[in-house]
């Protein structure tokens, strides 16, 4: 891939890099370097065939796009769409918190992408505000799928953001796709509040709110978001929001969506 010339650094992370690129004919890609070494000594081998297991499989136009993937003796590479906007983390701390309308927009992107990889049997497992990137139209692409994982009965891995864990995850009963609903639920009630709803400054009361399913709503939310964040965060993943017989569907119809 000696054809494609550096333009800037996108971001630095702990395992490598993100450097804007173009080829021969000026298209532009988004190339991530990881350092082999570091995926081995930290163990994340697994997260990183998952990255590129999962991308393979998903073709979404609100999925981060891999064009393809390469190697050099010390480190891997992954050829990606641009998405130039910066995390929907930085927007949100920058706006404070968002309205319900501009909730709604993100969250309806984020459920078809969920809608998507759920018939193909793929559970997410990592949603939070850092992982949806704003592209130039103002829509936002999911990224960071190393968490991603063909789910077909339950799983065991402990994995995702403290903040975002469902109570299954927390309380090792095992998980499936359902746990995504609950992560959907969060991020609405993140996006309108400015933080999340089981959040405390020690992380173990965070995980017995979690599991308790303590929680209450600001003042100025709607109805409709508080019934539809209420039925996302319901601690029985077969009682959840998405999980029950009508799936996506069931989220799509709440007065929220409407």
């Amino acid at each position: 891939k000696e054809d494609l010339i550096p333009i800037a650094t996108l971001g630095k992370g702990s395992f490598g890099h993100v450097q804007l690129v173009k080829d021969a004919k000026n298209t532009v890609y988004a190339l991530k370097g990881v350092n082999k070494q570091q995926i081995v000594d930290t163990q994340q081998q697994g997260h990183i065939m998952s990255e590129k297991w999962a991308l393979t499989q998903l073709h979404h136009p609100f999925v981060i796009r891999l064009f393809s993937t390469f190697k050099t003796q010390s480190k891997l590479y992954f050829l990606m769409e641009p998405v130039m906007g910066g995390e929907l983390f930085t927007f949100l701390r920058r706006q404070k918190y968002f309205s319900e309308e501009w909730s709604r927009f993100y969250a309806a992107i984020v459920l078809s992408v969920f809608e998507h990889m759920h018939s193909k049997n793929i559970a997410y497992r990592d949603l939070k505000p850092e992982n949806l990137l704003i592209d130039a139209s103002g829509y936002i692409k999911v990224t960071d799928f190393g968490f991603a994982k063909e789910v077909i009965g339950k799983t065991w891995t402990l994995c995702g953001t403290p903040d975002y864990l469902a109570p299954e995850i927390v309380s090792s009963k095992g998980h499936n796709k359902a746990v995504d609903y609950w992560t959907l639920g969060v991020l609405i009630y993140e996006m309108l509040a400015a933080f999340p709803p089981f959040y405390d400054e020690d992380p173990m009361r965070t995980y017995t709110k979690i599991v308790e399913g303590q929680f209450s709503f600001p003042a100025h939310f709607s109805q409709a978001a508080k019934g539809i964040i209420s039925q996302l965060l319901v601690n029985r993943p077969s009682q959840r929001l998405g999980s029950t017989a009508e799936g996506c569907a069931a989220i799509k119809t709440k007065e929220f969506f409407a």
